[in-house]
């Protein structure tokens, strides 16, 4: 009787494809400890650079700067003491603050990636046990914790502004964290845009003009826009006619100066932009997202007088609603149709989740690119670019 032992299967080769692809799915392993150990590195080497610490008190010095010179300008035209005034100081103070933010958070992360690829200092993270997702979310927590550390100098004369308006206590605490989640996002376009370029010049402008786009162009294509996405709509129109006393009709009252009028109203066909078909446009925009964000103080004031975020608001829920069919220009109080489109305005939601929802895609977009291309091993390196 023989006996034969069983066949080995012959083992099945394994492809290039298949290796590439277990990497990849390796690549997107996290590790807390491997994200922080690339944080610390990233932060030490900012911190060691003197640059780094005269970088924070010219930001800080600017800020104030720009402060007290709205302060004081407010002071003598005649703002002391008003809350109103304190509101636009703020809102000044805040755009200020994200202006920067968006002008600085794209210098501290559009060249994380390729600039280590250009230094040679990238191939020895990679050969550790390190995954690309641990690579690419410590520089981002690393670039982020950087662009806080300028929101942080900022705070106390957002706080200086804030204790002089009227803003509600959760104001000062939203627009903070509103901001800190832009700045986050910036930093995450930035390191999207250093993964794929091989020069720092290159990403550095690119995260430039993609911030532009949602700040600047986006508001400009929706101006234009207006002008051609235009309806015919039937407008009522409350005005004052004036007479002479001598010929004054019956119910006519006097005004201050002693002029005779009548509210009279006139309907019409007018040719007005259609917003409400455009106003998501400016949904996008950093600044949009912080001002409707912040919560608005309560008051009966007409538009304009709360404040620079309050107003900003407004405007653009104003855009949302479409084209009002009713206008007064008699009376100073408001008709009934403005105050029931005043509470259509009041019940509309809220424009920021939108807006940060979309940049939030674009961020985790670019992160998930940077992973791609940093993770080993490589499918097509840029033109230019080395391993080591």
């Amino acid at each position: 009787m023989t006996i034969t032992s069983p066949e080995t299967p012959p083992a099945t080769p394994v492809t290039a494809d298949d290796a590439r692809s277990t990497a990849r799915r390796e690549a997107w392993t996290v590790s807390p400890a491997g994200v922080w150990l690339v944080t610390q590195l990233e932060l030490k080497q900012r911190v060691r650079s003197t640059k780094w610490k005269w970088a924070l008190a010219a930001t800080a010095a600017l800020i104030a700067g720009v402060t007290f010179l709205m302060w004081g300008a407010t002071q003598a035209f005649g703002g002391d003491n008003d809350p109103g005034a304190g509101n636009i100081i703020f809102g000044l103070v805040v755009f200020f603050v994200l202006f920067l933010g968006l002008v600085i958070s794209p210098t501290l992360s559009a060249t994380t990636i390729n600039g280590d690829v250009r230094d040679g200092t990238m191939a020895p993270l990679q050969a550790t046990g390190l995954s690309a997702a641990d690579i690419v979310i410590g520089k981002l927590l690393a670039s982020w914790a950087a662009s806080l550390a300028f929101l942080a100098v900022a705070v106390p004369f957002m706080a200086f502004a804030y204790l002089n308006g009227s803003l509600p206590v959760l104001s000062m605490v939203v627009v903070v964290a509103v901001l800190a989640v832009e700045l986050l996002l910036v930093c995450a376009l930035g390191l999207g845009w250093s993964a794929v370029t091989a020069r720092t010049p290159a990403s550095a402008v690119l995260t430039y003009t993609t911030v532009a786009v949602l700040a600047v162009v986006l508001p400009i294509v929706f101006g234009l826009l207006s002008v051609t996405v235009q309806d015919e709509v039937t407008v009522t129109s409350s005005y004052q006619t004036y007479y002479d006393e001598s010929s004054a009709r019956a119910g006519a009252v006097p005004d201050e100066f002693g002029n005779y009028y009548v509210c009279e109203e006139r309907t019409y066909t007018s040719t007005v932009a259609r917003t409400d078909k455009l106003w998501w446009l400016l949904a996008v925009n950093p600044y949009v997202i912080v001002a409707d964000s912040a919560p608005s103080p309560t008051t009966t004031e007409r538009f304009g007088e709360t404040g620079l975020l309050s107003g900003l608001k407004q405007a653009v829920r104003e855009a949302r609603l479409g084209p009002a069919t009713y206008q007064d220009y008699c009376d100073e109080g408001m008709t009934p149709e403005e105050l029931a489109r005043q509470n259509d305005l009041n019940a509309l939601p809220a424009v920021w989740p939108w807006g940060l929802a979309f940049q939030a895609l674009l961020g985790l977009g670019a992160v998930a690119l940077a992973v791609r291309r940093v993770s080993v091993p490589y499918g097509k390196l840029p033109t230019g670019s080395r391993v080591a």
